[in-house]
């Protein structure tokens, strides 16, 4: 096969149907990575080639944004760190700004100037996102980027020493606040580590760095007939999606990310680096590691190489479609034929704003789409077609220029979909701001989308409070606050409602055990007190 060449995009947004939709392209870069095959077998090689799919929706806004530095006599006057300075350091819960950059120092000159970046847009890039409700006003002092293991471990060690936050960044596509800075820190930007370690054809199973892109794996192993069937954002790299425990549209039938997980890699806070298991798709020794950092968010360590069960991509597809006259109509539909027992792949929902935003844009599919609320279904394929990306890209283009779109999701027992969808969407309609709501009905995982003028006080206080009845509905129902977009900032405020006090507890003492100083990716899933 040939050496993986990638096209790295900086996209922001999240999730394949709904998720992935808000993301803009702000940089594109080729990288390559190596390929190295564990099997012997002749397989016909393949080059990466932009997926067919997502071209339709994504275009190709690409600009090359390459990473600037201080100047030379700048670095060279910062003076190393007193001890006086390390001690007052130690005492606070975390370092100061200025001792941030003496850390900074450290870590440039282990891994090398290349390494690092104070550029202030690179930084804003790392540390805001514009899909997001959930941002922080601080910002990381620098951003970092490694290229394998043994440096993330070099750039823990030194964080630790000198107490610096660390938040972990993949593709920037969270709509939650998770790789926000609350008490600024460092970036650790993992896209650099975009390698296939190694290929094991013969037993279904991949080993790749963390910055490897989901989408560019399975166009490099397609012509071996196997495929890691998470469909996320197409922007998505592997780290990100084992942080969050993402699905996307194929999870009614393969499942979520943790389904799919063989062994991580991991970087604890102190730079230690551990193995949660060895390569055989199951066994039983010890504790479930993979369980514990799977979903994580980056507040326990940076995963920084997975080994990934394959499956076989199915030969045969069989795709339909269904209206309604309601959402209601359409969401007990898709209850009653997962009760039923129909042996579905998928199972997808729009409602008929999404319907219109796609005949605005000129249709998909060769054709324009009657504007009810509808149905997606599939028997077998290894990804949905492009009318639910195609719909979230759209939009962009549906709001006036300033807005902001708010964009969550929660998951409920599939009995109580049609209800919870019914009357989210008519309360958010009732705002009278543009509101969508679409989402995978196959597994009881729909979202919301309203659109507002941030800068309207009213306005954002109408969603906010409109999204927070969602939450707590969700709750009532024997639900989730987070089907697929994890807690980040933007949801730890109900965590303590979803899973009680013990358990937040006990979440907690877990962090602490392996996080003591409270560095890793902080604020983010709950908060320390």
């Amino acid at each position: 096969m040939q050496a993986l060449r990638r096209s790295h995009t900086k996209l922001r947004g999240h999730d394949p149907l709904p998720c992935s939709a808000w993301i803009l392209a702000a940089r594109v870069q080729n990288r390559p990575g190596l390929l190295n095959r564990a099997s012997s077998s002749n397989s016909s090689q393949s080059g990466f080639s932009s997926n067919k799919g997502f071209s339709r929706t994504l275009g190709i806004v690409a600009a090359t944004m390459t990473l600037t530095f201080l100047g030379t006599k700048l670095w060279d006057s910062r003076s190393a760190a007193t001890p006086v300075q390390l001690e007052a350091a130690k005492s606070a819960k975390y370092a100061d700004k200025k001792t941030m950059l003496i850390a900074v120092d450290r870590i440039r000159q282990v891994l090398g100037d290349d390494r690092v970046s104070l550029d202030e847009d690179d930084i804003e890039v790392h540390g805001y996102s514009e899909w997001s409700t959930s941002n922080t006003s601080e910002r990381p002092v620098a951003v970092i980027t490694p290229r394998s293991t043994e440096e993330v471990s070099s750039i823990a060690k030194i964080c630790t020493e000198y107490r610096v936050p660390m938040i972990p960044f993949g593709a920037g596509s969270s709509v939650e606040g998770n790789f926000s800075a609350p008490f600024s820190g460092i970036c650790i930007d993992l896209s650099h580590m975009n390698k296939i370690v190694s290929f094991y054809e013969e037993d279904m199973n991949v080993t790749v760095q963390a910055g490897v892109r989901w989408t560019d794996l399975n166009e490099e192993i397609q012509s071996t007939g196997l495929f890691l069937p998470m469909d996320p954002s197409p922007t998505a790299y592997v780290g990100g999606m084992v942080a969050t425990n993402c699905s996307g549209t194929n999870a009614m039938r393969y499942g979520t990310m943790k389904d799919w997980v063989v062994n991580l890699t991991v970087v604890l806070p102190d730079g230690q680096v551990l193995k949660t298991k060895r390569r055989p798709r199951k066994s039983s020794a010890g504790y479930n590691l993979n369980a514990l950092f799977t979903g994580s968010e980056g507040t326990l360590g940076i995963i920084t190489e997975a080994t990934l069960k394959l499956a076989v991509i199915p030969t045969e597809t069989s795709v339909g479609t269904a209206t309604f006259p309601t959402v209601k109509d359409a969401t007990a539909a898709a209850s009653k034929l997962i009760r039923d027992g129909v042996p579905l792949a998928a199972l997808e929902f729009m409602d008929e704003v999404q319907m219109q935003i796609i005949n605005k844009n000129g249709g998909a599919g060769g054709r324009l789409w009657t504007e009810l609320p509808t149905l997606f279904f599939k028997l077998t394929v290894t990804t949905f077609g492009p009318q639910g990306k195609e719909a979230i890209w759209a939009i962009i283009a549906t709001g006036p220029e300033g807005s902001q779109i708010w964009s969550t999701d929660v998951a409920v027992p599939i009995s109580r979909l049609a209800e919870i969808v019914e009357l989210s969407k008519n309360e958010s309609g009732a705002l009278g701001l543009f509101s969508t709501v679409l989402g995978h009905v196959g597994d009881g995982n729909f979202h919301q989308a309203v659109m507002y003028d941030p800068k309207d006080p009213e306005q954002y206080q109408a969603v906010k409070s409109c999204v927070s009845r969602m939450m707590h509905r969700a709750l009532e129902m024997e639900g989730t606050v987070s089907g697929e977009h994890g807690i980040g900032l933007g949801k730890k405020g109900y965590l303590k409602e979803e899973l009680g006090e013990s358990t937040l507890q006990f979440m907690k003492a877990l962090k602490r055990s392996v996080d003591p100083h409270w560095i890793m990716n902080p604020g983010k899933v709950f908060d320390e007190l």
